[in-house]
């Protein structure tokens, strides 16, 4: 499990891997790919009891193995498609991935099939499995995130500690959370993600939260310690989950070309402790880039995003990844004491 950069009053934030039935059918949303999942529930049968008893087929427990040790890693994760595709965090299978490992995921019902990878994005810590030779398995019902209110039951779902079939519940405590985890600077993603109290604990990470329609409304993934102990973090009640709608627009473009892409300006910014909350620092414009294009300079102060708030270099770097490649943005930029608006055309990068 990654520890991360930390927060004002040392808090940092976790990766939480663990070291060591459908009614009729609706589509799961990803263009170009056949991925048929479950309806959801009915609203007055939004229970937790109904939502577990739903969920529950569709999560899957996940053993990523590495350096030829057993049990390298254990994470969670959920069924996409009746094709055999799971979503799962990258962080969950990266090392296993980058040594070749044998991956394996188990069902609710104990059965057990080998995966492999069929693409995954650091940036956005999501990876997409292929359970070979899978059957029966139950795709989950997508939901939006964007229709999440703060204070609406969400539960948690996966394998916390290596129990399997654990189900959880609590509130949306916060959303559009600008969140980074990652072990290091070439190792971060960056996440506008929803927070939670749901308990979330290491061998979560993957898992679903879910609303109380029993649809995946996020893929869980780091959770906040207050990084003042030595031993393995557990949960204080302050999870985050990447939002569906960008798990589904990654999981697509995997899907239909084996990677993942990330829009990108061309420019570096200030992160770390000299943030001072009035904006995103920029320290470096690289040549030729949709930054340089558009006049974006070294010492410009990027202050909101389609008029979007930003506060430091992480938010801007959400605020950012929140869009596509493609996409025209207007930055709000202050230079010299001025104010303009200076709009950029986000530019792909593999990730």
């Amino acid at each position: 499990m990654g520890v991360v950069g930390g927060l004002a009053g040392a808090v940092a934030y976790d990766r939480i891997s663990d070291d060591d039935p459908a009614a009729g059918s609706v589509s799961g949303g990803l263009a170009g790919v056949d991925t048929v999942t479950a309806a959801p529930l009915k609203a007055a049968d939004g229970t937790i009891a109904n939502v577990a008893a739903t969920l529950l087929p569709s999560t899957v427990q996940i053993s990523a193995e590495y350096d030829g040790q057993d049990g390298g890693a254990t994470g969670s994760g959920f069924v996409l498609d009746r094709q055999g595709h799971i979503i799962t965090n990258n962080h969950v299978v990266a090392e296993a991935a980058a040594d070749d490992g044998p991956i394996e995921i188990v069902d609710q019902d104990g059965n057990r099939y080998d995966a492999t990878v069929v693409g995954r994005s650091p940036v956005y810590d999501l990876a997409v499995l292929y359970a070979e030779d899978a059957t029966g398995l139950q795709p989950a019902s997508l939901g939006a995130s964007s229709a999440l209110r703060v204070g609406e039951t969400v539960v948690a779902f996966g394998s916390p500690l290596g129990l399997t079939s654990t189900v959880t519940a609590g509130i949306v405590s916060a959303l559009q959370r600008p969140v980074t985890t990652g072990d290091s600077a070439n190792d971060s993603s960056y996440i506008n993600a929803v927070q939670t109290d749901a308990a979330i604990n290491p061998g979560n990470s993957g898992g679903p939260l879910v609303n109380l329609l029993g649809q995946v409304v996020g893929v869980n993934s780091a959770i906040a310690t207050t990084g003042s102990s030595g031993g393995e973090s557990g949960n204080i009640g302050v999870g985050f989950a990447i939002p569906i709608e960008q798990v589904k627009v990654t999981a697509d473009q995997i899907l239909r070309t084996g990677e993942a892409r990330y829009p990108v300006i061309g420019a570096q910014v200030q992160t770390g402790g000299q943030d001072t909350g009035d904006g995103a620092v920029i320290k470096e414009v690289t040549a030729d880039s949709a930054a340089e294009e558009a006049g974006l300079e070294e010492g410009d102060v990027i202050t909101a995003v389609e008029g979007q708030r930003v506060t430091d270099g992480i938010s801007l770097i959400v605020a950012i990844r929140t869009h596509q490649p493609g996409e025209t943005l207007d930055f709000t930029v202050l230079r010299g004491g001025d104010e303009r608006t200076i709009s950029i055309t986000l530019r792909p990068q593999v990730g």
